[in-house]
């Protein structure tokens, strides 16, 4: 079968597409043909070397398809089944061998790219609102990066749990779908000095109690100035870079605020926990209440391309790999 292979981290260049023998299920697994496959940062931050895997691998950690093979002891999925998954690599391929405690059945109504496109954010975006920081009816939130595919998923879940967003774009195409998300107010980071006072006046000159930040270094002092006491910010990613070593006295000299680092494994870690917050998402997906923006598709052979594009933050939604 194709697959894509890593066996050096580094840029887009080292996504390389190979033939492979195919996959063989051991036990308590299943093996998948691949429909899509969702394309996520973490993905890039596994072929940097940032979060490191044993080389070679085959990267991509969501994706959805159909069960065609399992293993001894298999009772959690059977031959046929639609199922989806995150976090676990190699959903770069035409099959994929998953762990089936870790898969997840896909509701009639919800096809193979709706789910690949809101699995792995949407459930990053629930335990974002639920857990995280649990967004309550009349809650003000600042959301960067409102038009990429969390943040639109986040700025619809916001909304629907009775909160106000006010979001942050690059351009004004991108402000214009923050908005049609949900968000009430959307700032463009070229049009202001001082983007913590400009979301204090969108706030009647007071900071915000929460701030979902996925960009990390080229926002992080902003976000904790944009804070009131006891705000938290809630730093779920890095899509500009790490943010670099500070002293924590900065936390107490904004007024007692709280930084989380959080990932969406600890929030998924038993399959009883797994199940109910992807079922959550794609029920909210299935009735309609949270929409799915897929904006490209990309063959295997352009899985390159892909990276680069998002890396680059030329894109909006979601994009997503079709093997």
């Amino acid at each position: 079968m194709r697959a894509i292979q890593i066996s050096e981290v580094g840029g887009p260049e080292v996504l390389r597409l190979v033939d492979i023998d195919q996959p063989t299920p051991g036990p308590g697994q299943a093996v998948v043909e691949v429909a899509a496959s969702g394309v996520n940062f973490l993905d890039v931050y596994h072929r940097q070397g940032r979060y490191t895997l044993p080389l070679p691998f085959t990267p991509g950690t969501e994706g959805t398809g159909t069960v065609l093979e399992v293993g001894p002891g298999v009772t959690h999925v059977a031959v046929g089944d639609r199922v989806g998954w995150v976090e676990i690599p190699g959903t770069y391929a035409e099959q994929a061998v998953v762990d089936s405690s870790r898969l997840v059945p896909l509701p009639d109504g919800v096809d193979f790219e709706a789910a690949a496109a809101v699995l792995l954010q949407g459930m990053t975006a629930h335990y974002l609102v639920k857990d995280a920081y649990p967004v309550q009816p009349g809650d003000t939130v600042l959301v960067h990066a409102a038009a990429g595919g969390m943040g639109l998923l986040l700025t619809q879940l916001i909304t629907h749990l009775g909160g106000r967003v006010i979001g942050t774009t690059s351009t004004p195409e991108k402000a214009q779908l923050a908005q049609r998300a949900g968000a009430a107010e959307v700032i463009l980071y070229s049009a202001v000095d001082d983007l913590a006072a400009e979301v204090k006046r969108l706030h009647g000159g007071q900071g915000l109690p929460v701030v979902f930040d996925g960009v990390g270094r080229d926002t992080f002092d902003a976000s904790l100035a944009s804070l009131r006491p006891r705000g938290h910010l809630v730093l779920f990613g890095a899509a500009s870079g790490a943010v670099p070593p500070f002293d924590p006295i900065r936390l107490a000299q904004g007024g007692s605020l709280t930084l989380i680092r959080p990932s969406l494994g600890d929030f998924v870690a038993d399959r009883s926990e797994l199940l109910r917050r992807a079922a959550d998402v794609l029920e909210l997906v299935r009735t309609k209440a949270l929409e799915t923006t897929v904006t490209a598709r990309y063959p295997l052979a352009e899985v390159a391309q892909a990276h680069r594009d998002l890396e680059a933050r030329r894109t909006t939604g979601k994009l997503l790999v079709i093997p």
